[in-house]
């Protein structure tokens, strides 16, 4: 049921970048077309998919997955409405900081 969601984030993330090219690195609307990357990468990782195959920790992965996606449609959302909520990006930059040097236009 996840690949339907991955997908179509995958091509949202696509047109992030191509609607938004380079940006000032540290604006806010750079903050959050990194972060939606970085979320969707999460969102993506194997192992959720693996996880819920196996049956083991089923909740989490499926918990996971979801937050993931959630964060992603919303900074969407948010960046296409020119409306991101700052307090909100910089709680989810601290929670999950990975990869914090990625540049949303590689997904140009």
């Amino acid at each position: 049921w996840i690949y339907r969601h991955l997908h179509k984030a995958a091509e949202r993330m696509v047109e992030l970048a191509k609607a938004y090219p380079r940006r000032e690195e540290n604006s806010l609307q750079s903050r959050a077309l990194n972060q939606a990357a970085r979320e969707l990468l999460l969102a993506q990782s194997s192992d959720w998919a693996f996880i819920m195959k196996a049956g083991a920790m089923l909740e989490y992965a499926i918990k996971r997955t979801k937050e993931h996606l959630f964060r992603f449609t919303k900074l969407y959302d948010d960046i296409r409405s020119d409306k991101i909520d700052a307090a909100w990006l910089s709680d989810i930059e601290d929670k999950d900081n990975i990869f914090s040097d990625i540049g949303y236009h590689i997904y140009q």
